[in-house]
């Protein structure tokens, strides 16, 4: 390799680093009836919110806010997969040739 193109990897380098510490600070805020779930990029669970409104009267409402809690956690999981995606494809072009 040749030191113009040794400059460029290691430039690619350094800006995916930067994409990636991008994507783990990067908050995903989803939301399934009375939940939202924030989640980091990094898929660490921030926070999960309930909306005021909701009530628990039966071991039914409490099943379905655990399904929802699940729904929404998922939910964040695809966004920070199609971020990721989104921000990290063009490294996964140019290192198709290597």
């Amino acid at each position: 390799m040749n030191s113009a193109m040794i400059k460029r990897v290691q430039q690619m380098k350094r800006d995916m680093e930067r994409t990636q510490e991008e994507i783990i600070n990067t908050e995903f805020k989803t939301s399934c009836g009375p939940v939202t779930v924030i989640m980091m990029g990094d898929r660490n669970l921030k926070q999960v919110l309930f909306d005021e409104e909701f009530e628990v009267e039966s071991k039914e409402d409490l099943e379905m806010l655990a399904d929802m809690i699940v729904a929404a956690t998922r939910q964040a999981g695809e966004e920070i997969d199609k971020f990721t995606q989104e921000k990290m494809g063009k490294y996964q072009a140019m290192l198709g040739g290597f």
